[in-house]
């Protein structure tokens, strides 16, 4: 009677036993990749990302937003393991606060700063200092990303300012909370003109470019990415992977510029 094991140490000792015979490459899975993106890499991150998980990489979750909105995310404690913002500024935010890899930034692509209009709509103008954008708008306003935070909203700020415009303007924005709402406005017809990047307005068919912004009127408009502090080992290999010349040919179809270099 004395010999007996007691029931709860016979499972104790079967747990054990069962994770000891585990196959030794048993924790060794493959993990997932979480990739937090600027808005306007929607439609160019989703190609980019599968053609990485052929190529052998690990399975890539994408979460879009403004690049604030993420970067204040990863400040609160988010686990995304790559962070690509639509301006250096968010960049530097946590670099700053020692939240991303500073030896793994990189500056990936380039952009150019439009202004569009519905579709449908028959608004003529050339962009050049003083141009009548304010009376284009016969009493709508213009959509962009809210100046104070969002980059498009910063880039376009930026050219209404040296356009000498900004001051006539300012209180005249729909300030959306990432460039894809404030194309949304305008493709609905909800505002009848907006700043938008070149990329997005090439995405959807309500809306059409009316011209393009000079690109000495604002900051150049450039997507730095980076690895946050963390242990995923396969977040470097995706930034190699979207830096490689046979990725930027698809950053070009999409049409974004390929930096100089």
């Amino acid at each position: 009677m004395h010999d007996r094991v007691p029931r709860g140490w016979k499972c104790l000792l079967a747990a054990l036993l069962a994770l000891c015979l585990q196959p030794a490459h048993a924790g060794e899975q493959k993990q997932e990749l979480l990739v937090f993106a600027a808005a306007s890499l929607t439609d160019v991150l989703g190609e980019l990302s599968k053609r990485f998980e052929r190529r052998g990489g690990v399975p890539v979750k994408l979460s879009f937003a403004a690049s604030s909105v993420l970067a204040r995310q990863i400040e609160a404690g988010g686990k995304a393991d790559v962070f690509i913002s639509a301006d250096r500024e968010w960049m530097d935010y946590l670099q700053q606060r020692d939240l991303v890899d500073a030896r793994s930034r990189r500056d990936l692509v380039g952009n150019r700063l439009v202004l569009i209009a519905p579709a449908d709509s028959k608004v003529e103008l050339r962009i050049a200092p003083g141009f009548p954008l304010t009376a284009a708008l016969r009493g709508g306003r213009l959509s962009t990303g809210d100046p104070g935070t969002v980059p498009v909203g910063r880039y376009a700020r930026a050219a209404l300012v040296s356009l000498g415009l900004w001051d006539e303007l300012r209180d005249r924005l729909v300030p959306a909370d990432n460039v894809r709402s404030a194309l949304m406005f305008v493709s609905r017809g909800e505002a009848p003109l907006g700043i938008v990047y070149e990329t997005d307005a090439r995405v959807d068919s309500g809306v059409r470019i009316v011209d393009t912004f000079p690109e000495n009127t604002h900051p150049p408009i450039t997507y730095p990415g980076a690895v946050t502090i963390g242990p995923n080992n396969y977040a470097i290999s995706y930034l190699e992977f979207l830096s490689k010349p046979e990725s930027q040919d698809t950053w070009g179809q999409f049409g974004f510029r390929e930096l100089e270099k």
